[in-house]
């Protein structure tokens, strides 16, 4: 099954992936009841085994647990088979978010993440989310300054405006950007794409199964759990879904005609948008992991591409996708370099 997943170049530093990477934050936060190690460890060796060796983590999922468990399932060897992607930058407080980008914080993330991991480099490190109140230019400086300490190897972006893209990659090149990209979320493809690809910058989509609508449909909102955010996000809404359901009923209608299921069929239309684009879809499940791993053989005609994209165009969709959350959970600009004043 290895020889399935193809192998990508992410950016144009050395940065090399597998095509479909796992995103690893429903096994520990946010979707519900934590997962066991037991049960999440054979997932991940599993995983490697058939060749998805992007592995995807945050400080803040848990908070830090995903890291721990990440850290125990890459001892014995499993580590040097891997491309690990991990975050800073989110902290989360009575149920609110917020965000930090500042030189002290950017260090003692990263110190931290690498010894909850049990490593001594990380991959790939994004900035999870943009401190609306610190210029890029100053969150960039310290993470150069990690680059050149080899404590990451490549530097990543998530949720960033395309000005702030282009702002940080002025720094030091940008690897990747991590961005929110499937059928039922296409806002990105005006100017932050576009941006990625002139400057070099891989794409990294996340949530490419629309948080499991675009597998699952509506019924997914009755198996949510109390501990389960997508609850609290408009899009999962009744009186949305009602609306955003026709989307589900055409992409299972397509997938019929192809000979694959709905999550085939959505993930497939993510891995067709180029050849810098690895999407990233999350599973506790062995199952739905070697479905995943399917959609690498769904080949979808240009008359394909533009029948889904016709029914998911990027204002058929009701609802927000996050809804009241931080002002800078979403395509952020920074400050200009000037108005920077460290305390």
């Amino acid at each position: 099954m290895a020889a399935s997943v193809r192998r990508i170049k992410l950016g144009t530093q050395g940065l090399e992936v597998s095509a479909q990477g796992l995103g690893c934050m429903g096994m520990s936060a946010f979707y519900g009841p934590p997962k066991s190690e037991e049960e999440m460890i054979p997932l991940i060796h599993h995983a490697i085994n058939c060749g998805i060796t992007f592995l995807d983590t945050s400080d803040v999922y848990g908070p830090h647990t995903n890291e721990i468990l990440i850290g125990k399932a890459l001892k014995g060897g499993w580590r040097e088979k891997v491309e690990l992607a991990t975050k800073f930058g989110v902290k989360f407080s009575d149920g609110k978010g917020s965000v930090h980008g500042d030189p002290a914080y950017v260090r003692a993330a990263c110190e931290g993440s690498l010894k909850r991991l049990d490593m001594d480099c990380i991959d790939l490190y994004y900035q999870h989310r943009i401190d609306t109140k610190v210029p890029i230019e100053i969150t960039m400086g310290e993470l150069k300054k990690l680059v050149e300490e080899g404590k990451i190897k490549y530097i990543g972006l998530s949720e960033a405006s395309a000005s702030t893209i282009r702002r940080a990659h002025a720094v030091h090149p940008i690897s990747a950007v991590q961005l929110e990209w499937s059928l039922w979320t296409r806002d990105v493809e005006k100017d932050i794409i576009p941006t990625c690809r002139e400057l070099g910058i891989g794409i990294v989509a996340y949530s490419p199964l629309g948080r499991g609508f675009l597998s699952t449909g509506p019924k997914i909102t009755e198996k949510f759990s109390e501990a389960d955010y997508r609850q609290h996000f408009p899009r999962f809404k009744p009186e949305n879904v009602e609306h955003n359901k026709h989307i589900f009923e055409r992409v299972c209608e397509i997938a019929a005609r192809k000979g694959c299921t709905p999550a085939q069929l959505a993930l497939a239309w993510v891995h067709h948008q180029g050849d810098d684009v690895c999407p990233i879809p999350g599973t506790t499940k062995i199952e739905n992991l070697n479905q995943n791993i399917g959609a690498l053989s769904v080949k979808l005609s240009p008359e394909d591409m533009a029948g889904l994209e016709t029914l998911a165009s990027d204002d058929s969709v009701k609802g927000d996708r996050y809804g009241g959350l931080s002002p800078s959970w979403m395509n952020s600009e920074t400050p200009p370099l000037s108005s920077w004043k460290p305390e």
